[in-house]
């Protein structure tokens, strides 16, 4: 990409909108205009780097505002937009589905049909060059069985969770627009990213804070339920790739080659923590560990054949589980004041309502 070139980029506030941000700034790319609704887990502390950069712009917003992603569509003319806005809680979509589809899908519709109309007018040289992409999960996918082969990208959609249903109507939505009227759009799939700034009630931030306060380390069910993990950085290098060189139309699965039970996740964890951080009374962090009730229609192993982006792109992940996942650790240790930010009060609440349901 051109170093004069904008993009939009919607929940960039986020977890992996934010780090994508760092990295495209970072990269000398472009300029970033930041559309985020600044919910519990967008947070503007995630990109304090930036706030006097002037490649890096915020705009305080809904994607379901349409008013609003058309006038920004038509200011800043960019060559791109990328759709990181969702909600993407498994747990609290099972306590409130109706956030859910508001902002995947009917907030991703709002987005794609904007910019489809934004589209429509550009010069012809333009309307080849621009891309809106769109990132999902591999949730999308439903569940493998423990010799079933991983997700590909021809894999039917089988979503088991109000979130991953919501996504996988986004997904759909947004590959009608390229079907139907030629939006030049491009799909990702991703398994489970894990690094800096993500929200403490996913899996890896949660067990982090909770080894370090001397909490219980909740593991649900019998803690073997598998993910394919994903450092961060290496996903947001495996996005700006497909914005360059992808095909209009085509979709993308980005994995990490690393299938690890929830509860292998665990222990790794508490033994690095045991070797960089010791708990004072000297005992192992594994022994807050506890059990408890599984969620509902909790999926038995997710698993993603990269092979199609690797072979096509040329990309693949630079970090192993074991890299990723100290830099991640060390990370927390270093910024607990974004920490202590982010886990109180309704933070609090959301813990104390979903694992007391579960205990």
């Amino acid at each position: 990409m051109k170093t004069d070139q904008t993009v939009i980029v919607t929940g960039g506030a986020g977890f992996i909108g934010s780090n994508f941000i760092h990295t495209f700034i970072d990269a000398d790319l472009g300029v970033v205009v930041n559309i985020d609704k600044l919910t519990y887990a967008g947070n503007l502390g995630n990109l304090d780097a930036l706030a006097d950069n002037p490649r890096h712009i915020f705009v305080k917003g809904d994607i379901c505002d349409s008013a609003l992603i058309a006038s920004l569509l038509n200011r800043h003319q960019p060559v791109a937009v990328v759709n990181f806005a969702a909600e993407s809680h498994v747990d609290r979509s099972i306590i409130d589905p109706d956030a859910f589809v508001q902002t995947n899908v009917v907030g991703t519709f709002n987005l794609l049909n904007q910019t489809y109309h934004h589209w429509c007018g550009l010069p012809h040289e333009r309307q080849i060059a621009f891309r809106f992409l769109q990132v999902s999960t591999d949730e999308v996918y439903g569940s493998l069985g423990p010799d079933d082969d991983a997700f590909c990208e021809t894999a039917p959609y089988a979503p088991n969770s109000p979130y991953s249903a919501s996504k996988a109507a986004a997904d759909h939505l947004v590959r009608a627009y390229h079907k139907t009227y030629g939006l030049p759009t491009v799909i990702t799939n991703c398994s489970n990213n894990y690094g800096p700034f993500q929200f403490p009630e996913k899996l890896i931030p949660l067990v982090i804070h909770n080894a370090l306060k001397g909490k219980s380390i909740p593991v649900y069910g019998d803690g073997l339920n598998v993910r394919d993990w994903l450092y961060v950085a290496d996903h947001c290098q495996a996005i700006i790739k497909v914005l360059e060189t992808a095909t209009p139309g085509d979709a993308y699965n980005i994995g990490g080659n690393n299938q690890k039970t929830n509860l292998d996740v665990v222990k790794k964890i508490c033994a690095i923590l045991d070797g960089i951080n010791p708990r004072a009374d000297g005992r192992p962090y594994a022994d807050q560990i506890s059990f408890v009730n599984d969620r509902p229609g909790h999926d038995r192993r997710y698993a993603i054949d990269a092979s199609k982006i690797r072979d096509s792109l040329d990309w693949e992940p630079t970090n192993d589980f074991e890299t990723g996942l100290r830099k991640t650790i060390q990370w927390y240790l270093d910024n607990q004041g974004w920490v202590e930010n982010v886990t109180s009060g309704a933070y609090q609440n959301w813990i104390e309502t979903n694992y007391g349901m579960r205990s």
